[in-house]
C-alpha cells in the first residue's frame, strides 16, 4: 500500500512539474533532422559583471563548479572590471588587479576552461563613453551608449589597444567583441548620410567587417552576438572566413531578429545562447518555468541545427543604463535599470544547462527538478512538486501598476505570492539549507513588492483622500524593507562586494522609500 501511495505521489508531482513547464513560452522552432556534426565543442557560461562584480575567491568557486559538470568555456563580460593598463579611465572601482585577472585565468586554464574576454565594441559602452575623453566617439551625444560607425579610425585604434590588453592576459584563441543591439544605428548625421547612400545592413557591416578584421590580425577568431546580422543579412558579406556568431534565443520565433536561414547558409561557425536571467526577470520576478522551457528546447535544436558551441548567458542587467546628470550634457553617473537577483540564487539553473549538454534528448524538467530536489535539498517527490509549484506560482510581469500576460490582478497576484511563500516556509530541506534559502528570499521580496505595487495603485486612484493617504503610509511603514536588506546580506556576503550589497539593497527599496517620504508630511 505504501509503494502504492508514494507511486501516486510521485506521478502526481511529474504531471505538476510538466504542466507549469508547458505554460511557459515556447519556442517556435522546427527541429532539423540530426546530422552526424560533432557535439558541441564548446560548452561555456557566460559571466556578466557590469554590475554584481565577484570577489575573487567567489569566482574561482563558481568555475570550480563549472569545470565539475562538464563547462569548458568561460565567456567573461568583464566590462569595468577589467584593469586596462593603457586605458586607465575606464575601469571602475571594482576593478580586479593584473595580477588577481592573470591568476583567474591562470586558474581556468589549470581546470581546462578557456576563458573568452568579452569587449563590447559598438553598443553597450556607456561605460567608456561616459568619460569626455571619448565623447567625439558617440554616435548620440543624449544616449551615449554606442560608438559611432564613422568613426573608424579613432574607434580602430580604442579597441586595438583594449583588445591588445585583453590578450597580454587571456589566452584564448576567440576574441568576442559583442556587436548585439546597436539600437542607435543611424542616429549621427554622419550615419544618416551612409544608410541613405548604402543602407542600414552596410552602416553595421561595414564596421563589423573593421572590428573582425582588426580581432584577426592580432591571431583571435572574432565572436559576436548574431541578432544585428540576422536583421541585416547584407552584412555578412565580406567578413573574415574566421568570424563566429552566437545566435541567443530566450524563448522566441527563431526568426525574431530576421531569417535565421540566411545565417545558417552564410558559411560562418555558430553558435548558440539560452538564458537562465533576462529580461523581465528582476528583484522582483524569476520566470523559473520559463528558463527551464528555453533549456530543454533550445539546447538540443542547436544541436541539431550544428551548433559548435552552446553558450549559457546570465544577465545581471538589461544593458540599459539612467544617467544621473549634473547638467544637460555632463554625466555624474549611471545605473543599471533593471537589476536582478544575484547568481547565487540559480545554482539549480546552472545545473540543468549543464545536465542538458549530457544528452541529445530534451531535458526532462520534471525529472530533473525532482532528481535536484531528493539530491540537493532532501525533498521527497510530493514536497518537490509543492517547491515547484511555490516558486513558479506568479511569473508574470508588472508594468506601471498593471500585470503583463494575465487577467490576475495585482492583488491576486499578491495573495498567490503569499500562499507561494507560506509553502517554501513550510518545507524543510535536510541539506543545503543556505541554497534553499534563497528562494524563500526572492519570493518575500516579491510579496514587498506586489505589496507595494497595491499600496502604488490605491495611492493613485482617482477617489482616494488625504485620509486614505495617510493610512496608506502606515501600510508603507509596515513594510519593513530592513529586514528583508539584513536576509540578502546574510545569503549574499562573499558573493557580492560589501558596497555593492548596500546599493542593491538602496536601489530594490527606492520606490517604496521615495512614496513613503512624499506622504510622511501628511502626519
Amino acid at each position: 500500500m505504501k509503494k502504492r501511495t508514494l507511486l501516486l505521489i510521485m506521478l502526481m508531482a511529474s504531471a505538476y512539474i510538466r504542466a507549469v513547464a508547458i505554460q511557459a513560452p515556447r519556442l517556435n522552432l522546427q527541429i532539423p533532422a540530426p546530422d552526424k556534426s560533432e557535439r558541441f565543442k564548446v560548452r561555456g557560461f557566460h559571466l556578466d559583471l557590469r554590475i554584481q562584480a565577484m570577489p575573487m575567491p567567489a569566482l574561482r568557486n563558481f568555475v570550480l563548479q563549472l569545470s565539475k559538470n562538464g563547462i569548458n568555456t568561460l565567456v567573461m563580460e568583464w566590462e569595468g572590471t577589467y584593469p586596462f593598463k593603457d586605458e586607465p579611465l575606464i575601469p571602475n572601482r571594482y576593478a580586479y588587479t593584473r595580477e588577481e585577472v592573470t591568476s583567474f585565468i591562470g586558474y581556468c586554464n589549470s581546470l581546462h576552461i578557456d576563458v573568452i574576454p568579452l569587449q563590447q565594441s559598438f553598443g553597450h559602452v556607456e561605460y567608456i563613453l561616459r568619460n569626455p575623453k571619448y565623447k567625439e566617439l558617440r554616435e548620440d551625444q543624449k544616449d551615449y551608449s554606442q560608438v559611432n560607425p564613422l568613426k573608424e579610425a579613432e574607434t580602430k585604434k580604442l579597441f586595438t589597444t583594449l583588445y591588445q590588453d585583453l590578450i597580454s592576459t587571456h589566452h584564448s584563441p576567440y576574441i568576442h567583441i559583442g556587436g548585439d543591439e546597436t539600437y542607435l544605428l543611424g542616429h549621427s548625421e554622419e550615419s544618416k548620410k551612409k544608410v541613405k547612400a548604402v543602407g542600414m545592413g552596410r552602416l553595421y557591416g561595414d564596421y563589423i567587417k573593421m572590428l573582425c578584421e582588426t580581432v584577426v590580425s592580432l591571431g583571435k577568431r572574432p565572436v559576436l552576438w548574431a541578432d544585428i546580422a540576422l536583421k541585416y543579412p547584407e552584412a555578412l558579406k565580406g567578413l573574415p572566413k574566421e568570424t563566429i556568431f552566437i545566435d541567443w534565443n530566450y524563448g522566441w520565433d527563431m526568426n525574431k531578429f530576421g531569417d535565421h536561414q540566411q545565417l545558417m547558409q552564410s558559411g560562418f561557425e555558430i553558435w548558440g545562447s539560452p538564458a537562465i536571467r533576462s529580461h523581465p526577470d528582476n528583484f522582483f520576478l524569476t520566470q523559473w518555468a520559463k528558463h527551464f522551457r528555453n533549456i530543454q528546447e533550445f539546447v538540443p535544436f542547436g544541436e541539431k541545427m550544428g551548433y559548435k558551441g552552446m553558450i549559457m548567458t546570465s544577465w545581471s542587467t538589461s544593458g540599459l543604463y539612467s544617467s544621473v546628470l549634473e547638467s544637460t550634457t555632463d554625466v555624474v553617473d549611471l545605473y543599471a535599470i533593471r537589476r536582478v537577483y544575484p547568481i547565487s540564487g540559480f545554482k539549480m539553473l546552472v545545473s540543468a544547462f549543464e545536465e542538458s549538454l549530457k544528452s541529445s534528448k530534451p531535458l526532462d524538467v520534471a525529472e530533473f527538478v525532482t532528481s535536484y530536489s531528493k539530491t540537493q535539498y532532501g525533498l521527497d517527490p510530493h514536497s518537490s512538486a509543492l517547491f515547484w509549484k511555490a516558486i513558479t506560482a506568479t511569473p508574470f510581469e508588472v508594468t506601471q501598476g498593471k500585470p503583463v500576460g494575465t487577467d490576475l490582478s495585482i492583488s491576486q497576484l499578491l495573495d498567490s505570492t503569499k500562499m507561494a511563500l507560506k509553502e517554501l516556509d513550510r518545507l524543510r530541506p535536510l541539506k543545503n539549507a543556505e541554497e534553499f534559502e534563497h528562494y524563500r528570499l526572492m519570493t518575500a521580496i516579491r510579496v514587498q513588492y506586489l505589496t507595494y505595487q497595491l499600496i502604488e495603485s490605491r495611492a493613485n486612484a482617482p477617489e482616494m483622500t488625504e485620509a486614505g493617504l495617510v493610512q496608506l503610509l502606515k501600510e508603507l511603514e509596515a513594510l519593513h524593507p530592513e529586514e528583508l536588506d539584513k536576509r540578502f546580506t546574510k545569503l549574499n556576503t562573499g558573493s557580492l562586494y560589501p558596497a555593492e550589497i548596500v546599493q542593491e539593497n538602496e536601489l530594490r527599496n527606492a520606490k517604496i522609500n521615495v512614496l513613503r517620504a512624499r506622504l510622511q508630511r501628511l502626519k
